[in-house]
Formats: C-alpha cells, structure tokens, sequence
C-alpha cells in the first residue's frame, strides 16, 4: 500500500484507538484533548513518513508518537498539574504518564468508549453521530450520508452532543450491566451504520471501503466476546457482516465497476465467513427476539445460500416484515427488488413507482434495471436520470456502461 492510501487508511483503523485509550488511561472530561493528540500524530507521521519513508511497522509508530506527545502535553500545560495529577498522584508508578497500546488495552478503552459516548442524556441521534466521528474518524459529509441528511444537520448535533458531555465532566468509566443494556441499541446502530458506509459508500468515490467493513467486523465481534454485551442482536449483527463481507470481492470488477449480485462471480465468495455468518445466525434465533437485524442477516443469507427455487419468496417475504419494523427508502427499494424478482419486471414497475422517490437515484436506477428487458428508451432514461442525482463516480461509471450497452443492443436490431 502506498504512502498516499495508507495513512488515510491507518486514520480509519488506528484514530479512534489512539482517542480511546488516551481518554480511558488519563480519565480525560475533554475528549477534543486526545482528538487533538491523535491528529497531531497522523500530521506528525504525514511529514516524517513522506522524508523518511513508512515505518516497518507503521501502527506501532504511530502508538509511540502518541504516547510521547502525550507527556509533553501534560508536562507543558495547565492540565496536567489541574486535573490529570489528582488521578496519578496516588500511583507513583503512573506518574511518568506511562501507558500501552495492547491489544487488550485498545479493546477494553474502545469498548469502555463507545458506551460512554451512547449517553442517555444526548439524544440517540446525537449519541450516534458522535460514536461515528470520534471512534470511526467519520467525517460530518459521511455521517450526513449514513443518515441521509443534510450536513448542517449534523453539525448542529455533534455540537449540541460534545456541550452535553463538557457540561456534564465527561469522562469513561465502567457501566453497570443496566446501563450497559440501555446504550446497547445505540452501539449496535453505529455499528451498523459504520458498516453500511463501508458496504454503500457514497464518498471518496469508492463504491466499497473495506476497512470500514473490516473494523465493524471487529468491533461487533468484541461486543459478542464480552458476556454482557454478547446478546440476540449483537449475534445477528455480526452474522449480518460476515455474510455481506463474504461478497466484497466479487461486487467490484478490475475496472472499478459494480458487479449485480446476479452476475456476480460465486466462486470469489469468502467461504470461511459464510460459514460464520450461519454460526452467529444460529447464536441470533436461539437467543429469543427478532430484530431488524435478524431479518437483514437472514436476507443475505438467503444471498449466499445455493439457489433455491423458492428464495426470492423468502427474501420478499422478510422484506415485507423488515419494512414493518423500520422503514427505509433503501428497504423499500430493495423490497421492490425482489418483488420483481417473484412477480415479473412489469408489475415491479407498478410497484417501484408508488413509492415515487424521484429524489433518489436508487430509484431511477431499480427504474431502468427494471426497464432494460421491456422498454430500451425508457431505461435508458431513467438510467440518464439516476446519473444525474448520484454523487458516487463509481455509480455514474457503472450506470454508463450500461446505457451504451442499451444503445448498442438498439443499435444492432
């Protein structure tokens, strides 16, 4: 990897690892100061990394810098005599500022901080918003995405959420298994979203961000690992992730173009985490309850699954339920989908246009999909329209291709 793709990569993985265990090993109430900390380190490995070159091992540099711009920070400010050395100075061991970044360490302050931000006293949209940007590093443009509003939106809410947790001395510690329980639903949905961004993405023109997709894996696999947090929806979640990661390398082509499920290359399927995903599915239905996660990650196992004469059946049938319990454009759309798939590409016409979502491109999309094997013009207009209202370049490539495809196949009769 490139020096160009791998800190814009590291920032992902390593950011909100570095902020969490400042803030869980020095008890910080200011997050912003182990913000500032950590983008100090990527600004520092940005300048060194590119005279120098990468490190040999880069996650590892990154730690280190952390940890000594950690202890010139305390030595040289007001903080560190006010708030910091009241909590050390009963440790004379930890009076050097001492810390690690273990594995184990990193888990524990990630965990211990993403519950702590999911506070009741903000609002769950808040809650979220805020988990996105300081755990995930996710940009106001990426979370504004994730929501599907606009980006004014969320910085009111970020600001709103950081005043909250300052008003209220903000700071981690260990929740009681009430607490923990109260905020679960708030975490799991940041998870979820952070995957989703990974899965869907709509910024930095790539249809597909695999380390997002990679450390939602690795977060919701914590969350099962830990018996207070290991419930029904954590499994179904995390099934959910296994089952659409198993795809990721057949949904894009050597061109960049997205590849439709129905052609794409099965044998490219990761078989070991279709395998996982069936165990966590099976955790899920065991532990009672159904949620809308258990009905997504049963809906991509039903993807991933031999063909079955009766799938689309079942996929529409959970779709119908899904769209019951949270309704969504992307839901909708994908309902319609497979009612296609059941009831024929005409009918699915009738059914994609009642939900006249003329401001989604998605729409227009599933529109000319729907077309292509009726009507040439009318697919190709719609595609046209689809074109104009998306903001991923990998979208408007693969949309392209597949008008001049129309055009020739028009062409040739």
């Amino acid at each position: 990897m490139q020096e160009t793709e791998l800190i814009p990569h590291l920032f992902r993985t390593e950011y909100g690892k570095i902020v969490a265990v400042l803030c869980n090993s020095f008890n910080l109430r200011h997050i912003e100061i182990a913000e500032d900390i950590a983008s100090e380190t990527f600004l520092k490995a940005s300048e060194i990394w590119g005279i120098k070159g990468v490190p040999e091992n880069p996650a590892a540099w990154l730690y280190t810098t952390a940890q000594n711009k950690s202890k010139d920070y305390f030595k040289h400010h007001s903080v560190f005599e006010n708030k910091i050395k009241e909590v050390l100075k009963s440790n004379d061991e930890r009076a050097e500022i001492d810390f690690e970044f273990s594995n184990e360490n990193i888990t524990d302050s990630q965990l211990a901080m993403i519950f702590s931000v999911c506070n009741p006293d903000i609002s769950n949209e808040a809650q979220i918003c805020l988990a996105l940007q300081i755990l995930c590093g996710f940009s106001v443009e990426e979370i504004a995405n994730a929501f599907l509003t606009k980006s004014e939106t969320i910085k009111k809410r970020l600001h709103r959420a950081r005043t909250m947790l300052r008003d209220n001395n903000f700071q981690i510690k260990n929740l009681n298994k009430e607490e923990i329980k109260s905020r679960q639903d708030s975490v799991l949905t940041t998870l979820y979203l952070l995957f989703n961004e990974g899965y869907f993405s709509k910024t930095n023109n790539q249809t597909i961000r695999k380390d997002l997709c990679s450390e939602a894996l690795r977060l919701a696999y914590i969350l099962t690992e830990n018996p207070l947090t290991n419930s029904s929806q954590t499994n179904a979640l995390l099934a959910l992730m296994c089952f659409q990661s198993s795809r990721l390398e057949a949904r894009i082509n050597e061109d960049g173009d997205a590849i439709l499920f129905d052609q794409q290359d099965k044998s490219l399927w990761n078989k070991e985490l279709i395998e996982k995903g069936n165990h966590y599915l099976i955790n899920a239905y065991e532990g009672g309850g159904i949620s809308k996660y258990h009905l997504e990650a049963t809906i991509a196992y039903w993807h991933t699954t031999p063909t079955d004469e009766n799938k689309w059946e079942h996929i529409l049938r959970l779709y119908n339920q899904l769209i019951l319990i949270e309704y969504s454009p992307v839901t909708a759309l994908n309902r319609t989908f497979a009612f296609a798939k059941v009831y024929g590409n005409e009918i699915g016409i009738k059914e994609a246009e009642k939900l006249n979502l003329e401001s989604n491109s998605h729409y227009y999309s599933l529109l000319g999909y729907l077309y292509s094997d009726i009507d040439d013009n009318k697919a190709i207009r719609h595609y046209e329209q689809a074109i104009a209202l998306s903001k991923s370049k990998t979208e408007m490539q693969t949309i392209t291709k597949e008008i001049q495809r129309l055009v020739e196949k028009k062409d040739n009769c």
